[in-house]
């Protein structure tokens, strides 16, 4: 009787074991995919939000410009003088301040 007890229970735990190498691999993933490209994309949003008058901007587009207005949702970018463009502000690549050296220099 203890015998029958013993042999269906270790295929239950084998069974749980099988799925420990996925289980592994969910956790990798996590770690090396999607925990930092959640960052990244945090930090993107933060950088959108603050955006202010005089800030260098690059659009998901390429244009390169001044940040002059800044509203809700867009803002103006004065990519030529006398010339403003009126984007969406989740379209904005990247943020540098004016201060802010090259990094070739």
């Amino acid at each position: 009787m203890l015998d029958f007890l013993t042999a269906a229970a270790a295929p239950a735990g084998a069974g749980l074991m099988s799925f420990l190498p996925i289980i592994g691999m969910i956790v990798i993933f996590w770690f090396l995919l999607f925990r930092p490209q959640m960052k990244q994309a945090k930090e993107h949003r933060e950088r959108v939000a603050g955006i202010k008058r005089n800030d260098q901007v690059v659009t998901a587009g390429g244009l390169v410009g001044k940040v002059t207005k800044v509203e809700d949702d867009y803002a103006e970018v004065e990519i030529a003088q006398n010339v403003r463009v009126k984007v969406v502000k989740n379209t904005i690549a990247s943020v540098t301040t004016p201060g802010a050296k090259p990094a070739n220099d």
